[in-house]
This record gives structure tokens, sequence and C-alpha cells, in this order.
């Protein structure tokens, strides 16, 4: 790989969709070195890269703190056992799909209860009563008497 190959900090921060404070803070946790510094101190990074760092944002996004993700994603080379590097990714792969399986869950969840909502304010359309504190915002409801949905309940 020659330096041709690689892009200084500045371009790769555009290209991770990051920043380079974001990018120096990483370094400085180990979770992401430069391919290549030059004599004058630039920083050089591969274009591969910017996956590592959007694998590292998913990971953050899903709840993972930064000293878990750079336990399992660290620098992957730093002693040269092939098994010991792949047993890490595997690991951090397989941790990445459980916490999405998770998060994919609340927010199935979350959408069920919306659907709820909205199927009930479009009985709503055929009402006259209009919420307030008098019907006790309409809950329970005066057409159905069932209690409203926990979203709509919260917007009445």
């Amino acid at each position: 790989m020659t330096k041709q190959d690689l892009i200084k900090i500045g371009e790769f921060a555009t290209l991770a969709g990051t920043n380079l404070r974001t990018l120096r803070y990483y370094e400085e946790l180990g979770l992401l070195t430069p391919t290549l510094r030059s004599e004058g101190g630039f920083r050089y990074y591969r274009r591969a890269s910017a996956q590592r760092v959007a694998m590292i944002r998913d990971l953050q996004e899903l709840g993972l703190p930064l000293e878990r993700i750079r336990e399992i994603v660290g620098e992957a080379h730093e002693n040269g056992d092939r098994a010991a590097f792949i047993q890490r990714i595997r690991q951090a792969l397989e941790e990445h799909e459980l916490l999405l399986a998770a998060h994919l869950q609340g927010l199935l969840a979350q959408r069920e209860r919306l659907a709820t909502a909205i199927a009930k304010i479009r009985d709503c359309s055929c009402c006259d009563e209009v919420p307030g504190a008098g019907n006790n915002f309409c809950d329970p409801c005066g057409s159905t008497g069932k209690g409203l949905p926990e979203g709509l309940r919260a917007l009445f």
C-alpha cells in the first residue's frame, strides 16, 4: 500500500460521515488507528476504515458503551494471533446482531402501539365529544366504553 492509496484525516472524516474530533477520540480510545502517520504528523487512513467507523457508530447507537466496543473491535492485529482476531470479530458481529434484534423488538412493539392509537383516533372522527377535563379526556371512550390506548392517552 502506498501513500497514494490513503486519504488524509479531513477527507476520511467526510467519507466516514463524522468529524476530526471524533476520529481523534476514537484513536485515543484505541478504536481506530491511522494506517500511516507522515513525518509531519498527518494522519492517513484507508477508505475501507470508514466501515469500521460506521460499525462503531452503529454499536454506540444501539447502546453499547465505547469501552465495550473497544474490547470487542479494538485493534485487531495487535498481537498477530489470527484465531484471537477471528474470535473477536465473530463476537463483535454476534453482539451487534443481538443488539439489533432487541432494538427491532422494541421498534415493533412501538409500531403496534402506534397502530392501535391510529385505529382508535379514526373512531374519534365519528364522535362529537371533545377531550377535556369534564369527560376525563375521553378515557374511557364515550362511544365504546373502552380505555384509550396509551399512545393516545398521552396526547389527549
